[in-house]
């Protein structure tokens, strides 16, 4: 039975489901840890090295499960460096709730020890914030964060001054109102369906498209089914933003694969050529990637309906969940008898596919970065989850890894945050502990939270993680050269040994450096149990280009060879070979 504010607290979080919760232990919350403490056997606590790897896991546990994930952190410094991850969340979408602790409750505003109001700090990255008041405050509050949190999916913050977390309910006055017990856990989950007059709109708008692109984001990935069959009907090929990647198996003959910076031809071709655009749980945040405003027709399936309309013009709006949407639309779309769209973008996929095996078969040295994601992407399992970071990272991972099977795939999307990987990896190792989970990160993103390999060894999480190490900010870099003009400056990283660094952790380690071996040592390092870290030395010239550049983006490119980059020459080099070799 509950005695205490911070038992009432952990009783909560369990009657809402929650079995883990991600942080570090300190005094500003030492009520809160004894609570589990008791309750060990019922709620698990994974310790964690740095509070921004606990927001991260948690969101990452969301998406992962599509559960509630929850993160605990000390007042002041704990709870600041929750905030980068809270914003993963929040801007991914992904219920996650944070609980954090406060100084006195008197002495705060008086400029005490780890004085920060963190329920005012959190405001913005909230749908639900709110402070502790009393012990009786505690199961309103908390049930009505985990509630908030996931119907929302958003952030939810409870915060709660460190003397009140282990005082009695029996000594704290329940006002006359607040009857006890008056909450349940009951998560009711209403259903949004669109009218049929706006089914109808929407179908023909579909039926007079003669060139049909559908673009299919996050909000689509529990709607595999219904995508293949919308695409099916309707001729049309399947362009996936990176949160996306899953909807479709990336071998599906539907999919042209990505879109952006890190997508390909055949996907930004079907948009700069389709007539007509249905968006399916999408808001892809790039809108010079669409079509031009006014030449294409749009409808859109969104589930939340202030994302109608947010990147394009739309003609028609299905508010709902995508799955049910398109079991309803269905029925009301005519079979396009002319796949000629579609076989353009099949044909386009076929050359697509071909440049990605001969970059990704390179022989040369040193080696390329997608020589590794290639070689890994033959030896992942068709249940593997992948985690990967941000930066020429995620170009990698996007182009070379494939999805299949039941295949899991997340990275940091809108926040596009660097040293989320390794985090995320770690909580798909707690969620599914008989599945293999991979972490594909980048020097830069690795050396920011690498204290996470202690996490992976403590727990004895079976996690694989790939570092692609090129001393540089890649992403940066190229941005700095191709989108300004500028000279490449204070990108490149001074090197870190990481397979001893890892070692020294506890981490099994490899080393990559010679394309002819680099099968062989990652079979090698994904048989090894437990947490292992391969360390691929690659090319720090290999660029990661767009599908499709530009005349602008290759003068601003030369512009910036011309006006003191480092090393302009072997970039220079390294460019005119890869397009001569493509050529050929």
């Amino acid at each position: 039975m509950a005695t205490t504010a911070s038992d009432v607290l952990v009783d909560t979080l369990m009657d809402w489901g929650v079995d883990t919760i991600f942080g570090i232990p300190g005094d500003g919350i030492n009520g809160i840890i004894e609570s589990l403490r008791q309750k060990q056997d019922r709620i698990r606590f994974v310790q964690v090295r740095h509070e921004e790897a606990a927001a991260f896991m948690a969101c990452a546990y969301a998406k992962w499960t599509g559960r509630l994930g929850v993160c605990l952190a000390t007042s002041g410094p704990g709870g600041i460096h929750l905030l980068n991850g809270l914003y993963d969340a929040k801007l991914d979408g992904q219920p996650v709730l944070a609980i954090t602790g406060l100084q006195f409750h008197d002495l705060i505003n008086t400029h005490t020890q780890q004085d920060v109001e963190l329920d005012k700090l959190f405001a913005d990255v909230c749908v639900y914030n709110t402070r502790i008041m009393s012990p009786t405050h505690v199961e309103n509050s908390v049930g009505l964060a985990c509630r908030t949190a996931l119907a929302y999916r958003g952030v939810a913050h409870v915060t709660m001054p460190v003397d009140l977390q282990s005082q009695s309910l029996k000594s704290d006055s329940r006002s006359e109102r607040n009857v006890a017990h008056h909450i349940s856990d009951l998560m009711a989950e209403g259903a949004h369906v669109p009218t049929d007059d706006q089914l109808a709109r929407a179908a023909a708008i579909l039926n007079e498209g003669r060139k049909i692109a559908v673009l299919a984001g996050r909000g689509a990935l529990g709607a595999r089914v219904e995508v293949e069959a919308i695409a099916e009907r309707l001729g049309a090929p399947v362009i996936k933003p990176l949160l996306g990647k899953g909807v479709l198996p990336d071998d599906h003959p539907s999919t042209t694969g990505g879109i952006g910076l890190l997508g390909t031809t055949p996907s930004q071709e079907a948009l700069e050529g389709c007539d007509t655009l249905l968006i399916i749980g999408s808001s892809f945040p790039y809108i010079e990637y669409y079509p031009k405003p006014g030449k294409a027709k749009c409808v859109q399936i969104e589930l939340d309906a202030k994302r109608v309309s947010l990147r394009y013009p739309v003609d028609a709006a299905l508010v709902g969940a995508a799955a049910r949407v398109l079991q309803m639309l269905l029925p009301k779309l005519d079979y396009h008898q002319d796949r000629s769209f579609l076989e353009t973008a099949q044909a386009g996929m076929q050359e697509w596919r071909a440049l990605m095996t001969e970059r990704g078969t390179r022989t040369d040295m040193p080696m390329k970065p997608q020589v590794v994601a290639h070689e890994l992407n033959k030896l992942l399992s068709d249940d593997a989850i992948i985690a990967t970071d941000s930066g020429t990272i995620t170009t990698w991972a996007a182009r070379h890894i494939d999805i299949r099977g039941s295949m899991m795939f997340s990275c940091s999307g809108n926040l596009a945050t660097m040293a989320c990987a390794l985090p995320y990896a770690n909580a798909a190792a707690i969620a599914y502990p008989g599945r293999q989970a991979v972490c594909f990160i980048g020097d830069g993103g690795l050396s920011m939270l690498i204290c996470e390999l202690a996490t992976a060894v403590k727990y004895k999480l079976d996690v694989k993680i790939i570092v692609i190490k090129n001393n540089t900010l890649g992403q940066i870099k190229w941005e700095q050269m191709v989108f300004l003009g500028n000279p490449e400056y204070v990108c490149d990283l001074q090197p870190i040994d990481f397979a001893t660094v890892a070692e020294g952790f506890g981490v099994a380690s490899f080393r990559i450096d010679d394309p002819a071996s680099c099968s062989e040592v990652l079979r090698q390092a994904l048989a090894t149990p437990g947490p292992v870290l391969v360390e691929a030395l690659v090319d720090p010239h290999e660029p990661p280009m767009p599908p499709k550049v530009t005349l602008k983006q290759a003068a601003k490119l030369a512009q910036s060879l011309a006006s003191g980059t480092p090393n302009a020459g072997r970039i220079a080099l390294t460019i005119a070979s890869d397009t001569v070799r493509e050529i050929i």
